[in-house]
């Protein structure tokens, strides 16, 4: 004789929620592993700065839209190193190169993307506060759609929650990237002029910067070593 139990079992995992729902799709894991690939590009870049940012200003730019290697660009610029159009240009690639990502995301996902960026909290206080943001989201993309997409630099937003809204807004694919190209000028255009007009200072300050990036790398790459320890040694206790 076996007996009837009800309820959930003491040993049943909870299921995650996923932005897909029930089966995964070829796009959807082609966008999972592209977010994916974008954290490893975003980490793997985080060294490289202090390391490229005094020799090769130039390719960091190209590869990181990093605000650091554009004024320093627009510097070399001012010293007639290279063009001042090439300068803004060569900002662009980096900066928006997973920005279609996540208007991807949003388009397959809708506010599921949103809700996935904004994080899970799952307190009835943080579902709340999450359900929120994503209808002010939504109602911003439909409102303000194109103008979000160009000024997504300059807004007190993460502009990656911008491109979800833009995405699940209905907008196509090569409207957007058109506002992103324009709005990434409008960012990346006068930070190259800032570093355009300091000129030589500016290169002599990072080339001090790029003389001790080394120590201050390995440094930073210790601290973060020894928190990590020590977090693990506090989770064993």
């Amino acid at each position: 004789m076996t007996l009837a139990t009800d309820g959930p079992q003491p040993h049943a995992r909870r299921r995650v929620p996923t932005p897909w729902g029930e089966v995964a799709g070829r796009a959807d894991i082609t966008i999972v592993l592209l977010l994916g690939l974008y954290a490893a590009y975003s980490l793997a870049l985080w060294p490289l700065v202090p390391t490229l940012i005094g020799s090769h200003p130039l390719l960091l730019e190209i590869v990181s839209g990093s605000t650091l290697a554009e004024v320093t660009v627009g510097a070399h610029s001012r010293l007639g190193e290279l063009p001042l159009w090439f300068a803004v240009v060569a900002g662009v690639p980096g900066s928006m190169m997973f920005d279609w990502v996540f208007w991807w995301a949003g388009r397959r996902w809708g506010d599921r993307a949103l809700h996935l960026i904004l994080g899970r909290d799952p307190s009835p206080r943080g579902v709340a506060r999450r359900k929120a943001r994503a209808a002010r989201l939504e109602r911003m993309a439909e409102r303000f759609g194109p103008a979000a997409v160009l000024l997504a630099y300059y807004l007190p937003l993460p502009s990656l929650l911008i491109y979800v809204a833009a995405g699940l807004s209905g907008m196509r694919l090569r409207t957007f990237l058109a506002l992103d190209v324009v709005g990434t000028l409008l960012w990346v255009g006068p930070i190259v002029g800032l570093g355009y007009a300091v000129g030589k200072p500016a290169v002599d300050v990072v080339h001090r910067i790029d003389h001790y990036s080394m120590v201050l790398t390995i440094a930073v790459v210790l601290v973060l070593i020894g928190v990590q320890a020590r977090r693990r040694r506090r989770a064993i206790k």
